[in-house]
């Protein structure tokens, strides 16, 4: 047999390093060893949701880029998001600016979880730059999850991992 390869191999292709990334992502350290992360993978509908909802942020709040990267959300294969939960680590550490964790506001992340946030993507990114998937990590895209509930109500902050394999890197030379 003779597989050429198409759109269908590799969608389905990423959609499999996907998982990995995910599993990466979920294995990276985290403070204190608690788990604050979620993380998900959409495709098909709620990808294409995720694009509208990120047209909608470009022309409510004026910002042009959201439109552009919306774009690119439409043409990659899948997105992996990765977010936190808003809850506190019970250090009170002070350091999000406030003396304790009972002073620090509901809406304000903890800067525990925020970190680990952010070594997750990290390791995520690095596992599709392995597998040769060309990705971005992209703040509006995470908005647009956050603002749509795909991971929940009790998310703090969400980004979202674009993950594209073309002849060229659609998130190169963006306008």
């Amino acid at each position: 047999m003779i597989e050429l390869i198409n759109k269908e191999l590799i969608d389905t292709t990423i959609k499999g390093i996907a998982k990995q990334i995910m599993l990466a992502a979920h294995t990276a350290p985290k403070g204190r060893g608690v788990d604050t992360l979620k993380i998900a993978l959409l495709t098909d509908k709620e990808k294409t949701d995720l694009a509208a909802a990120m047209d909608k942020i470009a022309k409510r709040d004026n910002l042009d880029f959201f439109a552009r990267d919306a774009e690119n959300i439409r043409l990659c294969s899948a997105v992996v998001l990765i977010g936190t939960i808003n809850t506190v680590r019970g250090l009170n550490c002070g350091l999000c600016g406030f003396d304790t964790c009972d002073k620090k506001p509901q809406k304000q992340p903890c800067v525990f979880n925020t970190v680990d946030l952010g070594i997750a993507i990290g390791s995520a990114v690095s596992s599709a730059i392995a597998f040769k998937v060309d990705n971005r990590i992209m703040y509006s895209a995470g908005k647009a999850a956050l603002e749509l509930l795909m991971m929940g109500k009790e998310m703090a902050s969400i980004f979202a991992i674009p993950l594209s394999a073309n002849e060229k890197n659609i998130f190169f030379d963006r306008k």
